[in-house]
């Protein structure tokens, strides 16, 4: 079959789309018209693509929900001439000959990913240039030491929900979690980090029957955000897109902050979940970072190669007839750029278990002028996510073989569904003491956490110690719900007097743990 028969506008004969499809079962069941693979059926994505692959090349047909057509881009080189070829493929899905047909409807389960909405992300040219200039500069405002701050006092109020239970899912309860309560933190909207916030993320990603109700309520919260900031300037995020000299509409700045949180959400909570699994499952993976030989920001990249946040991102359409991967492309079609299989491609990683440190030519955030901006809050986020929860659950196991494990997966992404663990429980800690695991019983010498850092004295801190720095009434003295103090038992003896604890810990002396506490923020 040559390339021309696939194109996305062939010219098939009347009819020849009502012909009966294959029953279940069948082989050939899950194809669509033209024997094309339905994408969106598929129940296992990595080997459906390796199958296009083989028998397509680097670029394969195929289709999404409601049997629209359009290319996948399996190869990484591939991949990087689609996303740096700004005069042959645009993100702009105006030009895209199955929207302009009719054959996406309004109500598409896509069409969040899909519709040109006034953001960079469609955009190119001087429009591109304004709003992504506008991005560029409110992600360079960003204090990292702050923001490492910050994520490891999430880390702080997430772990204390569950760390007295002993056991608990780092899937639904961390890693879903940490990553919004951060970026509402980051965008200026802490108060609206909730449960519902993370439901509606997940299901705009997933590409649901509700996605569309989902993104309305964001949205909302978004809308609400920046017209706050129109009336309260501040310094985070948002203030930053308001007042950019770009000049930016209420509608415009919504909706990159949309595009912000969704996307740096969605790739940080998989990024957070597919590190912690393979530092559970993986004796050898675990031994590498707490024997030094690998760093937690090694992990991270290692995990963006084997496992992409987003398998595919959607979608670039072609401004002219053109060929890629050997295939005849024409004018109008559309491409998913497809991280994941593009990482594997064995032309560029013939052994797709080798370790990939040191190596950043991974695709997990894009390229070309429409290369993730928020890849480093994302980095961030993970690399302290990753490190401060085994520093407060140093004994932390898996309570399922590794066969157990399931993912849902959709097009746009694969998500472990949940990483049930069990560990020593723990008290909660004081949210702006760094995590520990050492205010509560003394875990064993074999589980001392250390990734890069210091032994950690044997002696338990006294019991005043844990309330540090918390005021009269359980509250820090900023004024937030203290999670970590201890009840005000009444005034101690007079007969047995105790002195008051230092504010902080003593700062370690050596010029390399000094360092450490620096880039931990603390």
């Amino acid at each position: 079959m040559t390339p021309d028969s696939h194109s996305q506008t062939p010219d098939r004969p009347a009819g020849d789309d009502a012909r009966p499809g294959p029953p279940p079962g069948c082989p050939a069941h899950g194809l669509g018209p033209g024997g094309l693979a339905r994408l969106h059926e598929s129940d296992d994505l990595k080997k459906l693509y390796e199958r296009l692959r083989e028998e397509h090349g680097p670029v394969a047909p195929a289709l999404i929900h409601d049997d629209v057509p359009l290319w996948v881009v399996l190869g990484h080189a591939e991949s990087q001439q689609l996303v740096r070829s700004p005069a042959q493929f645009t993100k702009d899905s105006r030009i895209w000959s199955a929207l302009r047909d009719g054959l996406v409807k309004p109500d598409h389960p896509l069409m969040p990913h899909i519709a040109w909405q006034p953001m960079c992300a469609h955009t190119e040219g001087e429009q591109h240039r304004r709003w992504r200039g506008a991005i560029d500069t409110a992600v360079s405002a960003t204090d990292f030491r702050s923001l490492r701050r910050y994520v490891n006092r999430s880390v702080q109020r997430v772990v204390n929900r569950f760390c007295e239970a002993g056991e608990a899912d780092l899937v639904s309860q961390y890693a879903e979690h940490l990553p919004m309560a951060v970026m509402c933190h980051v965008l200026g909207m802490p108060d609206e980090y909730d449960d519902r916030m993370v439901q509606a993320a997940r299901d705009m990603i997933r590409g649901t029957e509700t996605a569309i109700a989902s993104n309305a309520y964001v949205m909302e919260a978004l809308n609400r955000l920046t017209a706050r900031r129109r009336k309260e300037p501040r310094n985070d995020f948002t203030g930053h897109l308001v007042s950019h000299p770009a000049g930016l509409s209420d509608e415009e700045v919504s909706q990159h902050l949309r595009v912000v949180l969704i996307a740096a959400y969605e790739a940080t909570a998989n990024l957070l979940a597919n590190v912690l699994r393979q530092v559970l499952i993986d004796p050898r993976f675990r031994s590498q970072l707490n024997g030094g030989q690998m760093t937690v920001p090694q992990a991270v990249e290692q995990l963006l190669w084997d496992e992409p946040p987003f398998s595919t991102i959607f979608a670039y359409y072609a401004k002219q007839d053109t060929e890629l991967g050997g295939q005849r492309i024409r004018k109008g079609d559309g491409l998913l750029f497809a991280p994941a299989p593009a990482n594997v491609d064995p032309r560029v990683r013939p052994d797709p278990t080798a370790d990939m440190q040191g190596n950043r030519s991974h695709l997990a955030f894009g390229g070309g002028t429409h290369e993730c901006p928020g890849q480093d809050i994302g980095r961030v986020i993970a690399e302290v996510g990753v490190d401060a929860l085994l520093m407060r659950l140093p004994d932390v196991e898996l309570s399922c073989d590794e066969e157990e494990l399931t993912f849902t997966e959709s097009i746009a992404s694969r998500h472990l569904v949940s990483l049930p663990v069990h560990f020593t429980p723990r008290p909660q800690q004081e949210i702006t003491q760094a995590p520990s695991h050492e205010n509560g019983a003394g875990a064993p010498a074999a589980y001392d956490w250390q990734i890069g850092g210091v032994p950690r004295q044997a002696t338990a801190p006294a019991p005043a110690a844990v309330s540090a720095g918390v005021s009269a009434g359980g509250r820090d003295p900023g004024g937030g719900a203290s999670v970590g103090g201890v009840p005000d038992a009444g005034p101690a003896p007079a007969a047995v007097p105790v002195p008051p604890p230092p504010a902080r810990p003593e700062p370690p002396k050596g010029a390399w743990q000094r360092f450490l506490r620096w880039w931990r923020g603390y």
